[in-house]
């Protein structure tokens, strides 16, 4: 059995990682850390000195940051077949590292209310928002996949970022971002995370305080 362990929280990007993890289909230990007390302490801070999640441990390597660890898993478990053979990589690594570089910087900066001025926007990663959303939605465009025409990490990845934007209205809800998202997570592995992490969410809602009535 591998020595894989999993630290996330249910309300968090620890989402993505769970999923690839069933894609994955290793066993693996999962250990919940909470917002504001474990997740921000010892032992947790070895782990992850930024105290955020997901992380993980296996065989005694610590891999944060969520595209780290997809990359990572995809090629530490090759019988998952979700890395393309190295030949075929180029456009992997590069939509991978787009979206979690300029895309989530782009995202970011519209959600805060932050806009670059036209003469300061070659000073920053991702120039606009405009600019690097079309750019990633000129890619997709006819494209089932993000390469060698089936799926692979980085469309788990690129997916998962994407249906995040599109469930919380960052994202204009166009053909090739909904079209896209809607194939790359039609896959059990993606309803088995789900419901993993859906059923944590609500143990954790059960389990808070509830408000008594006003006498």
């Amino acid at each position: 059995m591998a020595d894989l362990k999993f630290y996330t929280h249910p309300m968090s990007r620890g989402q993505t990682v769970r999923w690839m993890l069933e894609e994955v289909g290793e066993p693996y230990e999962t250990e919940i850390v909470e917002y504001g007390s474990t997740m921000k302490a010892e032992p947790y801070l070895s782990i992850n000195p930024m105290g955020k999640v997901p992380a993980i441990k296996h065989d005694g390597r610590v891999v944060t940051e969520v595209a780290a660890i997809c990359c990572y898993l995809a090629d530490a478990f090759p019988k998952a077949e979700l890395a393309p053979p190295p030949p075929d990589r180029a456009d992997y690594y590069r939509w991978i590292l787009f979206t979690s570089g300029p895309v989530e910087a782009a995202f970011t900066a519209r959600s805060m209310g932050w806009d670059a001025p036209p003469e300061k926007q070659a000073m920053i990663g991702f120039g606009s928002y405009d600019r690097a959303m079309g750019t990633l939605e000129k890619y997709l465009v006819g494209k089932p996949y993000i390469t060698c025409g089936r799926f692979t990490a980085a469309d788990l990845f690129v997916g998962a970022m994407l249906g995040f934007m599109l469930q919380f209205d960052l994202l204009d809800p166009k053909p090739a971002f909904t079209d896209y998202v809607a194939r790359v997570t039609d896959r059990d592995a993606y309803r088995r995370a789900k419901d993993i992490d859906g059923k944590l969410i609500a143990e954790m809602q059960a389990a808070q305080p509830q408000p008594q009535p006003a006498e």
